[in-house]
């Protein structure tokens, strides 16, 4: 089982997670941020990863540096879980429509974090949610992950259905590329 458990402490937040690439897409997540939570428990349905995440944060400030750190501790508990990356699928696309809008994401699990982020919004918040967190998160994830990742929004209206689409098509190509579908790590390097 590719399992991963990553435990985090600074002075702004504590984060305690536990993934498993092979699960079923279970979560059991609380951040404090329940717009956060909501598009994390559907990271964690799409992506068919089970997910453990208990977060504290500074909320007295604002949402970025949970919603960053989890970004941080995600991709961490992810690149500890692929291990050597023998035998996965490595790369995978993805558009998702969520109503009106309309997403894509890319990635390569490459052992380079990069990520590329195009997303605009019509308002500051979703609730108690900070829209910019998103591309934050985002990047974090994708450095602590070590992917290269291209993540958008073509168009939408709702910035609900902005954010909803972007984590469920990052979490579509998790799925994929981190699939077993070969016996040898995917690379001429013969190393990611």
């Amino acid at each position: 089982m590719r399992i991963a458990q990553i435990a985090r402490k600074t002075k702004e937040t504590k984060i305690a997670l536990t993934i498993n690439l092979d699960g079923s897409g279970k979560a059991n997540i609380t951040t404090g941020i329940g717009f956060f939570d909501h598009m994390l428990v559907a990271f964690a349905t799409h992506s068919g990863f089970d997910i453990t995440l208990e977060a504290v944060g500074d909320l007295n400030v604002d949402c970025h540096h949970t919603v960053e750190d989890v970004g941080i501790v995600l991709g961490k508990a992810i690149a500890q879980a692929l291990a050597d990356k023998k035998g996965i699928t490595r790369f995978a696309h993805c558009f998702l429509p969520m109503d009106e809008a309309m997403a894509f994401a890319a990635i390569d699990i490459s052992g380079r974090g990069y990520c590329l982020f195009n997303a605009h919004y019509s308002f500051k918040n979703c609730a108690e949610y900070e829209n910019d967190s998103t591309a934050e998160f985002m990047r974090a994830l994708a450095t602590n992950a070590a992917v290269t990742l291209h993540v958008g929004c073509l168009y939408g209206e709702n910035d609900h259905h902005i954010n909803e689409a972007l984590f469920k098509s990052v979490a579509r190509v998790f799925r994929v590329a981190t699939q077993i579908s070969g016996g040898e790590i995917p690379s001429t390097k013969g190393a990611l």
